[in-house]
């Protein structure tokens, strides 16, 4: 059910902005690559953030050349984007209006 409500959010007219948080809860592992194609096809005509723990489901949303990954790490109760120490630039870049 759960997925099926998924796709009814990602395919008529999603919002110019859909911010994902963990949407793999309560899927069934197999149904985790589709649901990253519909985001994929999802972000065509918005933009998309997802928060995931599910690797599977990460794995197929980064073979689209539009995906952009940050990662985040947690080292002694801190959390801070891999790879980028305290004075570098972001490691995204905000597009121009």
């Amino acid at each position: 059910m759960r997925y099926l409500l998924w796709i009814a959010a990602l395919t008529p007219r999603p919002p110019s902005l859909m911010i994902l948080n963990e949407p793999e809860t309560s899927l069934h592992p197999d149904l985790l690559p589709a649901l990253a194609r519909l985001i994929e096809k999802a972000s065509a005509r918005t933009q998309v953030w997802v928060v995931s723990h599910a690797s599977r489901m990460i794995a197929t949303l980064k073979e689209s050349k539009q995906c952009n990954v940050i990662t985040l790490t947690k080292e002694l109760g801190e959390t801070a984007i891999d790879g980028q120490k305290i004075l570098d630039a972001p490691p995204w870049k905000w597009p121009e209006r």
